[in-house]
C-alpha cells in the first residue's frame, strides 16, 4: 500500500508547488515571495562543510582579457570601451558533481568561472564547458545535484539515481547527450570551450537592453578524451587537468580562449514569435539566426602562487555585474543571483569580498559592517547609515538600468514545460545529427554504459522512459542503445 505524505517546510508548511518557481507571467522574473525556492535553495547551499557544494575540484590561473572588437553599440561596459584595452581576470575551471579529492578526467561538465577585474568592479562571468544545462528553473537544482552525488543509503554513485531523475526529466535530454559524448570527458581544460550559458542583457550608452549570450572557443583546438582513455588517465593521474594546467602556463605556452557573443534584440526576445524561449536555458540559439560576433581574447598567463588562497577562496557569483552588463528572466540565472553568494556566505563568512582574490581592486563605498573575518578597517569612524549629513555619500543615477518589460501582470507558478516550451528532443537530435560517424559510436557506447548501471525494481521502467526520449531525439540513436542494452523495442518512433 502506497502511503501518501505532504511535502512541506522545514516549518511545516505544505507544498503547494515543488517543480516550478513563481514568476510575474510565464516568462518573467521571479518573486522574492517564493520562500519556498528560497528555503530549498539556502538549506542546499550549506549541506557540505568545508568545500564548494558543487564544483569542489578546480584549478585556476590569471590572466588578462584584452578587446579585438568594437561592440560598443551593444553595451557600455568599460572593460570593452576600446580596442586594445587590457583587463586582469581570473578563471577558475573545475568538475561540477565530484568530491575535492575526486579525478579530473570524470565524465562531468565542466565549470568555467571568470572574474573581470574592471574599474567599474568585479564582473563575474560564472558558466560550464557547455552551452546549456539540464534543468530550465532553480527549485530543480537541488533535486538533479542530490543524484549526481551519493546515494544517501549505500554513499556510492548511483546509475539508478541519475537516470531516474533524467527520465522524469527530459528538459535534460540536450545536456545529458553532451555529456555522454566524447566531450563529457574533455583533455584537460585547456581544449575545451566554456560558455555564460544563461542568457544575459547588455545595456549601451543610451540605455538600450540587447539580449546576449557569451562563448570563450579555445585556440587550442578541442581535445577530448575517449571513455576509455578517461579511465586510463584517472587510474594513472587524479589531477591530470589541474597539472596540464600548471605545467604549460609555467612553461609560457599560455592557454587562449576567443570572446564571440550572440544577440537578440529586446523587441525579438520579448516578442514570443521565436520559436524557442530565448531565456531557456536547456536550449542553444541557433548560429545561423544569431551568429557569433568577435569580441577578445582571454589569455591566461600567471599560476596562482598559492592555490587555497587565489583558488580555493575565490569565489563568483552571476550576481556580480558591471555597468554596461545586466541579467536577464532566465529562471535559473534569476535562482544563481540569490544561491551563489548566499553559498559563498556560508563558505566563507559574510566578509568573503574581502579576501584579496575577490576584493575589488578599485574603490568600494558602502555600509556593511561588521561580521566574522573583518579586515578592512570596517568603516572606521564613519557613519554606518545612510542618508547622513558627514560623509557625503551619493547614489550615481547614472548606472540606473532601463525598466524591464514584464509579459504578464500575474504572478504564479507556472508550468515551465507548457504548450510551446515542451520541444526537449529537436536539439540533442539535431547535435545528434552533426556528429561524426565516430563520435555517435562513442557517444552511444558510453550511453549504453552508463544506462547498464541502473539496478533494482524499477530498472525496466526506468530504461524504459529514457529510451523514449533517446527515440524522440532520433530513431537511430533509440535504436542503437536498446539494442545495446539488449532491451526488445518497436523500433519505431513512440507515439
Amino acid at each position: 500500500m502506497k502511503l501518501h505524505k505532504k511535502l512541506t517546510t522545514a516549518s511545516g508548511r505544505p507544498y503547494v508547488e515543488n517543480e516550478n518557481s513563481q514568476s510575474v507571467g510565464s516568462r518573467g522574473p521571479l518573486l522574492l515571495q517564493d520562500y519556498i525556492l528560497h528555503e530549498k535553495m539556502a538549506h542546499f547551499n550549506r549541506e557540505r562543510i568545508p568545500e564548494r557544494v558543487v564544483h569542489a575540484k578546480g584549478s585556476g590561473a590569471f590572466g588578462t582579457f584584452t578587446v579585438t572588437h568594437d561592440i560598443t553599440k551593444y553595451t557600455k561596459a568599460k572593460i570593452f570601451s576600446e580596442i586594445g584595452k587590457e583587463t586582469k581576470m581570473l578563471l577558475r575551471f573545475s568538475t561540477v558533481g565530484g568530491e575535492k579529492g575526486s579525478a579530473d578526467t570524470e565524465r562531468d561538465p565542466r565549470g568555467f568561472a571568470m572574474k573581470f577585474y574592471t574599474e567599474d568592479g568585479n564582473w563575474d562571468l560564472v558558466g560550464n564547458n557547455t552551452p546549456v544545462f539540464f534543468v530550465k528553473d532553480p527549485k530543480k537544482f537541488d533535486d538533479f545535484i542530490h543524484t549526481q552525488k551519493r546515494d544517501p543509503h549505500t554513499n556510492l554513485k548511483s546509475p539508478t539515481m541519475m537516470w531516474d531523475y533524467w527520465s522524469l526529466n527530459p528538459e535534460s535530454l540536450h545536456q545529458v547527450l553532451i555529456l555522454m559524448s566524447d566531450r563529457g570527458t574533455p583533455y584537460g581544460y585547456r581544449h575545451m570551450n566554456g560558455y555564460g550559458s544563461h542568457t544575459y542583457s547588455m545595456i549601451d550608452a543610451a540605455n538600450r537592453r540587447t539580449y546576449v549570450k557569451f562563448h570563450f572557443k579555445t585556440a587550442q583546438g578541442i581535445r577530448n578524451f575517449t571513455n576509455e582513455e578517461a579511465a586510463q588517465m584517472k587510474a594513472h593521474d587524479m589531477d591530470f587537468a589541474q597539472r596540464d594546467l600548471i605545467e604549460n602556463i609555467d612553461a609560457g605556452n599560455f592557454p587562449k580562449w576567443d570572446l564571440k557573443i550572440q544577440v537578440m534584440s529586446e523587441e525579438e526576445a520579448l516578442s514570443q514569435d521565436y520559436y524557442l524561449n530565448p531565456f531557456d536555458l536547456t536550449k542553444v540559439w541557433p548560429h545561423g539566426d544569431y551568429p557569433l560576433i568577435d569580441v577578445g581574447v582571454v589569455e591566461l598567463n600567471q599560476n596562482p602562487h598559492n592555490y587555497f588562497q587565489d583558488i580555493e577562496q575565490a569565489a563568483f557569483a552571476p550576481a556580480h555585474i558591471v555597468d554596461g552588463i545586466g541579467y536577464s528572466p532566465d529562471k535559473m540565472l534569476q535562482g544563481r543571483l540569490l544561491s551563489y553568494p548566499d553559498a559563498h556566505r556560508y563558505r566563507l563568512g559574510t566578509n568573503y569580498e574581502q579576501i584579496p582574490v575577490n576584493r575589488c581592486p578599485f574603490a568600494t563605498n558602502n555600509y556593511q559592517r561588521d561580521g566574522q573575518m573583518r579586515v578592512d578597517g570596517n568603516g572606521g569612524e564613519n557613519p554606518n547609515y545612510f542618508p547622513n549629513s558627514f560623509d557625503g555619500m551619493e547614489i550615481d543615477s547614472a548606472y540606473q538600468e532601463p525598466p524591464l518589460p514584464i509579459d504578464s501582470p500575474y504572478a504564479d507558478w507556472y508550468d515551465r514545460n507548457c504548450e510551446g516550451e515542451n520541444d526537449h528532443f529537436t536539439q540533442p537530435g539535431n547535435l545528434f545529427k552533426i556528429m561524426t560517424p565516430e563520435q555517435q559510436l562513442n557517444t552511444i557506447n558510453n550511453i549504453i554504459g552508463a544506462m547498464s548501471g541502473i539496478e533494482g525494481p524499477k530498472k525496466a521502467e526506468i530504461v524504459n522512459r529514457q529510451l523514449s526520449h533517446w527515440y524522440r531525439a532520433d530513431g537511430r540513436l533509440g535504436a542503437a542503445i536498446a539494442d545495446g542494452l539488449g532491451v526488445d523495442v518497436d523500433m519505431e518512433e513512440p507515439e
